[in-house]
């Protein structure tokens, strides 16, 4: 049996689909990812995670661009 371990967003593959699981920072940060569509149990892709630069995810259709100290914060599974 196979146990589903919760990372963060910077520890995703480019290609690999997530959903939320939670957000790690404070209510305005909460606030701001929630206006842009991250809700928990929310389905991402990961489009782009190079060593350096932002992230680059797909969610709902839409592409974003989270820079490394925010994806840090979002917990996904």
């Amino acid at each position: 049996m196979k146990i589903a371990v919760a990372k963060t967003l910077s520890q995703i593959e480019e290609g690999q689909t997530v959903g939320i699981i939670g957000i790690n920072g404070c209510r305005e940060l909460r606030g701001r990812l929630t206006a842009m569509g991250l809700l928990p149990k929310t389905k991402i892709r990961m489009i782009r995670n190079g060593k350096s630069g932002p992230f680059v995810i797909s969610v709902k259709n839409s592409r974003m661009a989270l820079g490394r100290g925010i994806a840090d914060k979002i917990m996904v599974m």
